[in-house]
């Protein structure tokens, strides 16, 4: 089983304004860009920005929506100690976009957001 990452399509309206995209979302979706081999190593699904989000609340539930997330597959190894994995519905977790690249360039070995 892939982790799966769950990222925010672009071009959505927000209160009758737009289009938007999400920035986090967009920092993910970069890395992703910059080094194409790990979007096959991970399963990635786009979802709209209306609340709720199903596909998200089946995996962690209605307080955990929030995108960009990255659900761990089981047995996820090499979490970095900076990399804060959370857990709901009795799975793992990450849902910052910086701590979700961190993890995937340990993981995948692959360069790291410079800050």
């Amino acid at each position: 089983m892939k982790d799966r990452l769950y990222l925010l399509r672009p071009n959505f309206q927000d209160k009758g304004d737009g289009p938007f995209f999400c920035a986090e979302c967009a920092l993910v979706e970069g890395m992703l860009s910059f080094y194409p081999d790990l979007r096959r190593r991970v399963d990635v699904t786009y979802v709209d920005f209306v609340r709720p989000r199903p596909a998200i609340v089946k995996e962690l539930g209605a307080e955990h929506q929030s995108a960009p997330v990255l659900v761990l597959a089981n047995g996820a190894t090499q979490v970095p100690a900076t990399v804060n994995v959370k857990k709901s519905n009795g799975k793992s977790f990450i849902d910052n976009e910086h701590e979700i690249c961190n993890y995937l360039a340990a993981v995948h070995t692959v360069g790291r957001p410079h800050h």
